[in-house]
């Protein structure tokens, strides 16, 4: 492993790992293989809940407990069905440290501090930073614009938000959105950022759960290829196919929630990003797939990461 380069040691010490990194808990991509080789690496690995039933997030969790013994998050989207019975399941395991998200932070955090654990919640806007703090969370991932996933319907770019959650918050600010090389790590870190949360990049490694074939295409994205879609369900970015197109028409309709809810359907994430159906399937991923070309291992990218971030310090 290589030596750290971080000054900044609010995250690491916070977490108890190696660099202030975060793999992201993305659905039906980072399961406990990702995770596990995320922690093993010096970062934090997370294992994404928001596409488990109860009984799978704990396979997941011993499973990665098996491949390492450094610590280890989960993600867990407070608007989803089994967002409850996942935190138990998580503390019965053995889990302290919490990533929330879509909901509000309120619901669980005091519970989840009575237990003893770290939470972090995920944001897209100074203001719900503020309220993040406010209800006790020990960190915030200020998530930009430029990001995969769920996203803010306000539409602000990381370059943006990661300064005014800095200037509106005291507690630790993880930035995320856009992130995937050392340089834009630095950046971020220049910005105010103490540590970081990536997922695209650690989407595209040989230990993600991602099918084959929505690796290779996120490989093959280019600049412009992403769009943001679905604000009327919830906000998420999408890689262009035939199933975005039919989102486009319906939206161009003034089409309501419903028209999309019953076209999103069941199971539209999962034929896409672990099935592999590259035309139907929903493909959720960030704007800097345009610049992800490879499929490494998480050992040979978190290399990179630390010495592409070196390297740029050292130049400035």
């Amino acid at each position: 492993m290589i030596e750290s380069p971080f000054k900044n040691k609010k995250i690491t010490e916070l977490f108890g790992i190696e660099y202030p990194i975060i793999q992201a808990g993305m659905v039906w991509v980072s399961g406990a293989k990702l995770a596990a080789a995320s922690a093993n690496a010096g970062c934090l690995g997370i294992i994404g809940a928001g596409s488990m039933r109860p009984d799978l997030l704990k396979e997941h969790i011993l499973k990665a407990k098996s491949l390492t013994d450094k610590p280890l998050a989960v993600n867990i989207p407070l608007l989803y069905k089994y967002a409850s019975e996942h935190i138990e399941t998580a503390l019965e395991n053995g889990i302290k440290i919490f990533f929330t998200s879509a909901g509000s932070p309120k619901k669980y955090t005091s519970y989840l501090k009575e237990k003893g654990c770290i939470v972090v919640h995920v944001t897209s806007s100074p203001e719900l930073a503020k309220k993040c703090e406010d209800a006790g969370v020990d960190a915030i991932v200020a998530e930009g614009f430029e990001a995969g996933g769920h996203n803010g319907r306000d539409e602000i770019t990381t370059m943006s938000l990661i300064p005014q959650v800095v200037k509106a918050v005291k507690i630790p600010v993880i930035a995320a959105g856009g992130i995937a090389s050392g340089q834009s790590i630095l950046a971020a870190m220049a910005l105010g950022a103490d540590g970081v949360q990536i997922g695209s990049r650690f989407a595209c490694t040989e230990e993600s759960s991602a099918h084959q074939n929505f690796k290779e295409a996120i490989i093959k994205a280019q600049s412009g290829d992403t769009c943001l879609s679905m604000k009327e369900v919830v906000p998420v970015r999408l890689l262009k196919n035939d199933f975005y197109d039919k989102v486009v028409e319906l939206e161009k309709k003034c089409a309501g929630k419903e028209a999309l809810v019953e076209l999103l359907g069941k199971g539209r994430a999962k034929l896409g990003m672990l099935d592999g159906n590259l035309s139907e399937g929903e493909l959720e991923i960030g704007q800097v797939s345009a610049l992800i070309n490879d499929i490494p291992t998480v050992s040979t990218l978190v290399e990179s990461l630390i010495h592409e971030y070196k390297s740029t310090l050292s130049n400035l």
